[in-house]
């Protein structure tokens, strides 16, 4: 073999190589590293889109709402999105998943890390931006946010800034880990067994408990 096809014979290998991993990248199909993928939107902040098409909802946390079906967007809710764009938006990104993988709606449920290592899930609530949501089975690091969410609420960062109590009574679910207005219909199916009283909302949060959706939307 000459000089000139020895060079030819490295250039089309460079090009190969080369292409492989501009598929890879643009796909968002990991190479080496198990279930890295790129981000290539954000939708709000608990919820991004992979380049495989694949919605990840992050696990254990949910942030305000944006805008959406003609329902209002959330106190903080593109706040909490922004936040989550700096964090992820065109990153390559690992996903960690626990005994359920999807959702009602579909989307996969995972914990998202960077690959520095920063717990994704976790910095978003520990920064304010968005609060505990304890769903079984799905439990492997629900202390880890709940001390996180804690931290966050003592330094009043985010939605615990400025915050503000109504006179109410709340009753909480042992079981499913919501809270809800005492005049809310799951509520008042609540067992007695598994039935807590709370006197102010920070409490709730406090216990780990999160809002019900359909009571009290937006949490606040």
């Amino acid at each position: 073999m000459n000089k000139n096809e020895h060079f030819s014979k490295v250039s089309r290998h460079f090009f190969y190589l080369s292409a492989f991993f501009l598929f890879v990248f643009l796909s968002g199909k990991p190479i080496f590293a198990h279930e890295r993928y790129y981000v290539k939107w954000v939708s709000d902040g608990d919820t991004i889109v992979l380049a495989d098409g694949r919605h990840i909802r992050y696990i254990g946390i949910n942030a305000p709402e944006i805008d959406h079906e003609n329902k209002k967007a959330e106190f903080f809710g593109y706040d909490a999105k922004k936040y989550n764009k700096t964090l992820v938006l065109s990153k390559m990104v690992r996903l960690e998943f626990d005994k359920e993988t999807h959702d009602r709606y579909g989307r996969t449920l995972a914990y998202v890390f960077l690959n520095n290592g920063v717990f994704v899930n976790k910095v978003m609530i520990e920064k304010g931006y968005a609060y505990c949501l304890p769903r079984r089975p799905n439990i492997k690091y629900d202390q880890v946010l709940l001390q996180s969410q804690r931290n966050a609420m003592l330094a009043k960062r985010g939605i615990w800034r400025n915050w503000k109590e109504k006179k109410e009574r709340y009753w909480g679910n042992r079981r499913s880990k919501r809270f809800h207005y005492t005049t809310c219909i799951f509520g008042k199916k609540i067992a007695v067994k598994n039935k807590i009283i709370f006197l102010r909302k920070w409490d709730a949060f406090w216990g780990g408990y999160a809002p019900c959706k359909k009571c009290m939307a937006g949490g606040r």
